[in-house]
């Protein structure tokens, strides 16, 4: 039977203690190890075989960022995060940005262990509270293309802003290159770091986005040749 690797990432360390008493008693999972900080994460993915982070993004040390660090870095990897209470945004835009099961700090022992073992097996696993909460918010967990955008939460650097807009005008990477002075291989990784920061797959989607936040007038791109 293949182990299961496990490592725990969370600031607290009561919490890390815990789930690794839990996770020690399952005999199909491997606990590799813990991490206190963001940078510790990278440096224990960096040095052993994992399958499964459950992280507090929302812990000392830890971001919503830490996410796509860890997933632009280790593509193998998946998350489970594991927080206190969120709100309904707060899940989204974790959802957005790579994590694939989502439980809370209090749900039931059975919750947090099947979160590892579905998510190692493909699956997506949400905790009942988790459950309610999305529920409560009219979100889809199984759709990673949401029907709108939490706008204000997105951080977008003036740059992404401007490319962007320029995408949901039509232009192309090579003109938008040309527009704003880069190589068209920048320009494709700012559109690869948007896509990946809304949580979008393709242009339309850019788009939809461009036009929600009011990045581009909607007369002049409905009416434009």
């Amino acid at each position: 039977m293949e182990l299961i690797s496990v490592v725990v990432a969370d600031s607290n360390k009561l919490i890390t203690e815990g789930l690794k008493l839990i996770l020690s008693q399952e005999s199909d999972i491997s606990l590799i190890g813990e991490a206190e900080s963001e940078d510790s994460l990278l440096r224990l993915l960096g040095s052993e075989k994992v399958d499964i982070v459950m992280l507090d993004f929302t812990a000392r040390n830890f971001r919503l960022e830490t996410i796509s660090a860890v997933l632009n870095q280790f593509s193998g990897v998946q998350i489970v995060a594991i927080t206190y209470e969120q709100e309904g945004e707060t899940i989204v835009n974790a959802l957005k940005s790579g994590v694939t099961s989502y439980v809370k700090k209090d749900c039931h022992l059975d919750e947090i262990v099947s979160s590892v073992r579905d998510t190692a097996q493909g699956n997506r696993f949400f905790c009942s509270q988790i459950l309610r909460a999305i529920d409560a918010d009219h979100i889809d967990p199984n759709s990673r293309e949401f029907d709108s955008f939490a706008c204000d939460p997105v951080k977008l650097s003036a740059r992404e802003q401007e490319i962007i807009t320029l995408i949901a005008e039509g232009h192309t990477n090579t003109e938008i290159a040309v527009k704003l002075f880069l190589s068209p291989h920048t320009v494709n990784t700012h559109r690869k770091n948007i896509m990946q920061k809304l949580g979008v797959k393709n242009t339309a989607s850019i788009v939809m986005y461009a036009v929600k936040a009011n990045l581009v007038n909607v007369n002049n791109f409905l009416f434009s040749k």
